[in-house]
């Protein structure tokens, strides 16, 4: 059988019910740069890194395709909880009644609970190649962390955990750099595969490198948000409102004499209309 038909054939069995178990556990969690459109994201990457995987020689199972989609789509469910690091944990013990709820025999679920369990450790121990379920999961999220649509998921998920700004920029910048040089020594001999995501890498290795030289001088108390730091200022307010990014995007003309706010909001928007969603 064919990857593709391999791939169709999972989502056939699995992809419904899977956004129907998220969407109702996750309930009305305040977190969009986590909800269900990130994990139909992080299903998007890795069918890509499955393609590598493939072409590679490597021939990857239904079972195993099947496996790494339920993770896809459920890795995150523990932010509904805490969107701290303990997320990963949480999400693993949310997960366990997915396969009792729908009446499903799944072989070996515990490699899939451990998958969503350790797919934020960004050291990067225990992984076991570059087709684990683990390995797959963790590249493939570490992938929508990159572009405009990365950039908004940073800003609101370390704003949501209580991190100001200014030593923000600068963690975030790390753990971006980890991510892709991560991703790079598992598929970095894929020259296609590594300029595409390399594009979206340095969006956000700009912007933060921008951002931490503005953020020295910047009051982050000001009610006129400008440049790099303003964009932070400005998905705060929406964090604190429960506004989804939509919203920002459809006011935009009030930033329109600032070239850095407008760039980025317009590169939110294209990259959210790509997907079809939000961040």
């Amino acid at each position: 059988m064919y990857l593709s038909e391999i791939i169709l054939s999972a989502e056939n069995k699995y992809k419904q019910i899977l956004e129907q178990y998220f969407i109702k556990i996750w309930g009305k969690t305040n977190l969009v740069s986590h909800g269900i459109d990130h994990h139909r994201r992080v299903w998007h990457y890795a069918k890509e890194l499955l393609a590598y995987v493939n072409l590679n020689g490597v021939k990857l199972s239904q079972e195993k395709t099947e496996k790494l989609l339920i993770a896809c789509y459920l890795h995150d469910l523990g932010m509904s909880i805490d969107p701290g690091v303990r997320h990963g944990k949480l999400g693993s013990g949310l997960c366990r009644q997915f396969p009792e709820e729908n009446q499903l025999s799944i072989s070996d679920y515990d490699e899939i609970l451990d998958a969503i369990e350790n797919h934020d450790n960004k050291e990067y121990i225990d992984f076991s190649g570059e087709d684990s379920i683990l390995s797959l999961l963790s590249v493939a999220d570490d992938l929508d962390a990159f572009g405009y649509i990365g950039i908004y998921r940073y800003c609101e998920i370390y704003l949501t955990r209580c991190i100001h700004p200014q030593p923000a920029g600068n963690m975030i910048h790390e753990n971006a750099r980890g991510r892709f040089l991560n991703f790079i020594s598992l598929f970095g001999s894929n020259p296609e595969l590594v300029k595409k995501h390399r594009q979206r890498y340095l969006v956000l290795d700009r912007f933060f490198s921008n951002f931490n030289k503005e953020s020295v001088s910047y009051d982050f108390n000001g009610n006129d948000p400008s440049g790099h730091c303003g964009v932070i200022e400005i998905v705060s307010g929406m964090v604190s409102d429960n506004l989804p990014p939509e919203t920002i995007i459809s006011g935009h003309e009030k930033f329109s004499n600032d070239s850095v706010i407008t760039s980025f909001l317009q590169g939110l928007d294209e990259e959210l209309k790509e997907f079809g969603g939000t961040c």
